[in-house]
């Protein structure tokens, strides 16, 4: 009977430490990390040196684009009626 005392404290010991290790390290790790970080300062460096130099492109070069779909011209008759019963 001792044993099993001994032997469940131990294991909730254990099972104790490891929780406490889990929250300890996702507490650590819950902010922004390093690389995220650099990433976001790349992208305001990057924003800040092409404002004004690109310009901003308000047209779209597929809209006038040609029907090359091989489907569409397949039957060339496709509006002419060739049911007699109508």
């Amino acid at each position: 009977m001792k044993k099993k005392i001994i032997l469940a404290i131990i294991v909730l010991s254990v099972a104790g430490v490891v929780a406490g290790g889990y929250f300890y390290w996702n507490k650590k790790n819950a902010g922004t990390s390093a690389l995220d970080k650099v990433n976001e300062a790349a992208d305001k460096i990057n924003d800040s040196a092409t404002q004004g130099v690109l310009p901003s492109l308000q047209t779209n070069p597929l809209e006038n684009k040609p029907d090359l779909n091989p489907v569409d011209q397949v039957n060339p008759y496709k509006n002419i009626k060739t049911n007699p019963f109508e």
